[in-house]
């Protein structure tokens, strides 16, 4: 080799250590290669990307939650409300049904029914009714007893009450329109039905406890 050639393979050399020795110095010093900055690159982003997609989770599972605990808010809230109205239909129609009751036994509550006694006060509706007309047609009140067991039987004290046999009404007389010897409202009026019945009671058993101890013996009067 000449002279030439060794001078030139030694600065070669020399270049080539240079190289080498500022790599090296760049590395130690915190200088980080391009290589390795790429990658590093790589780690932040999907160590972003999965920070993004635990946010989105939570996010979700909340809203999942929040909607599950409104929604059973609101059906408690639709169900106590369906109660309450229930409540108010039941008490509506039990009332309704009570105010039909006691239109029915009255006959409309559009008729006139007398005056009626305080000693008669302890009876409701037509029994009050049938209750003054008794002592109206002379018996005395221990007769109301015997009266009240008799046209409950008989009709429940209903002054529509009728059977296949052409009975009608509170004494259930045979045909109906007999009582209309005792006004003309016979067929609504429990004053009018009552009186009828207690003529009737007084000409053939003497007394309201006649006929029912007559109506216990036979089943009618």
């Amino acid at each position: 080799m000449t002279k030439l050639a060794c001078r030139a393979f030694a600065v070669l050399l020399l270049l080539a250590g240079v190289a080498i020795g500022v790599h090296l110095g760049l590395t130690e010093n915190g200088t980080t290669p391009a290589h390795k900055t790429h990658e590093l690159a790589a780690d932040d982003l999907r160590d972003d990307n999965q920070q993004q997609e635990a946010a989105r989770d939570w996010h979700a599972r909340y809203a999942q939650t929040a909607a599950s605990q409104d929604a059973g808010q609101k059906a408690d809230s639709l169900a106590d409300i369906a109660t309450d109205q229930a409540k108010a239909l039941d008490h509506s129609y039990a009332k309704a049904k009570e105010d039909a009751k006691k239109k029915k036994e009255s006959g409309g509550g559009s008729v006139d029914v007398g005056p009626i006694p305080d000693s008669c006060k302890e009876y409701g509706g037509n029994r009050a009714v049938g209750c003054a007309r008794m002592l109206d047609a002379g018996f005395g009140l221990d007769q109301m007893p015997c009266l009240d067991k008799l046209w409950n039987k008989e009709s429940g004290w209903n002054v529509h009450a009728s059977n296949g046999s052409g009975a009608y009404g509170i004494p259930q007389a045979l045909p109906g329109d007999k009582m209309a010897s005792a006004g003309d409202d016979w067929q609504d009026n429990p004053s009018t039905q009552s009186k009828w019945g207690l003529q009737y009671i007084s000409g053939r058993y003497s007394n309201p406890c006649g006929a029912w101890q007559h109506s216990e013996d036979t089943g009618w009067y």
